[in-house]
């Protein structure tokens, strides 16, 4: 028989991400709804070794669902990655009659939610991150509100460009994923997009296509790099001593980590929220929520971790014939 769920913990761990507090939020209302106490776990697992813990109500999670990053907060913790970590983080759990755990974050964190199912905490996971590299999912909290926002910033770019004629090399996000760098580079009409995913040649890739577009009168430029596949500065330099054509590098950084979540992110945190509560009261332990198109879905923990997620190759093709 499944274990009875009365209290459950919910923290944020890894990188912020738009989006975060509507989960908290979902995740929060849910539970008490159904007679269940939450507890908030601040600074993620760091938080949780050291009793950086408070009750939650209703009223604690008002006026957040339009707020970016995370009102827990987070934090890296090397304590936790050892054994003696986990168990002190399972002894805090018990100590305070903590259930459960539902935990926002990527792939370390849900490597987390298994460490601590393994010591009798039931867990789960919510895929909050910008680069969207959670293999179980095909989307990500946080990942429409950074697209955005890079797609902002680039515009306002755009502007300069065109002004001196000179190509922007910009470095967005991602980590070793190009899922941001692909779909901003086709809503902002990069002449160029390099991703992690597929090999590149500069002079092909990059100089070749600027030579053939100034030839049909257009003299400036945007190229995008994802910060997995290198450094926009170098890119830059090497662009501007192969075609002459003045180039300059942007870094957009954490930028794309902050502002107020789009609809797209508050609507599908608070779906997982929701769904996360749903999965305890059911007994479903140690599973990661994620969606398969405009479904909700969940996945057992260890099967979420050793799947693997492609990029989409044919909005690469066409990203290509549509940008010279």
């Amino acid at each position: 028989m499944a274990k009875e769920i009365k209290t459950i913990g919910v923290l944020t761990s890894g990188g912020d991400a738009p989006g975060m507090n509507a989960a908290i939020r979902a995740v929060t209302r849910t539970a008490l709804y159904h007679g269940m106490k939450v507890m908030g776990i601040y600074r993620g697992y760091n938080g949780l070794i050291n009793g950086d813990i408070k009750e939650m109500n209703v009223r604690s999670v008002s006026e957040i669902i339009h707020r970016g990053g995370t009102m827990l907060y987070t934090a890296r913790c090397l304590e936790f990655k050892t054994l003696e970590g986990q168990k002190k983080a399972a002894d805090r759990c018990r100590e305070l009659g903590i259930d459960a755990l539902v935990v926002i974050g990527g792939d370390g964190s849900f490597r987390g939610c298994k460490d601590m199912a393994a010591q009798g905490i039931p867990c789960i996971g919510l895929p909050g991150t910008i680069d969207n590299d959670i293999a179980c999912s095909d989307y990500t909290i946080g990942y429409d509100t950074a697209m955005n926002t890079a797609v902002e910033m680039i515009d306002k770019l755009r502007d300069t460009t065109q002004s001196h004629d000179r190509c922007s090399v910009v470095e967005v996000m991602g980590r070793n994923a190009g899922y941001l760098a692909l779909n901003t580079g086709i809503a902002v009409g990069a002449l160029a997009t390099l991703i992690p995913e597929v090999p590149f040649d500069i002079d092909r890739d990059i100089v070749q296509r600027m030579n053939d577009t100034r030839r049909t009168g257009k003299q400036h430029f945007i190229i995008i790099v994802a910060e997995g596949v290198g450094r926009a500065h170098d890119f830059a330099e090497i662009i501007e001593k192969k075609t002459g054509i003045e180039s300059r590098a942007t870094v957009l950084g954490h930028v794309q980590r902050g502002g107020s979540p789009t609809l797209r992110d508050r609507v599908s945190a608070s779906q997982m929220g929701y769904h996360a509560v749903q999965l305890l009261l059911d007994g479903k332990f140690n599973r990661v929520v994620g969606t398969r198109g405009n479904d909700i879905v969940d996945f057992d923990i260890t099967e979420a971790l050793n799947m693997h997620k492609s990029i989409h190759t044919a909005l690469y093709e066409m990203s290509k014939v549509i940008s010279i």
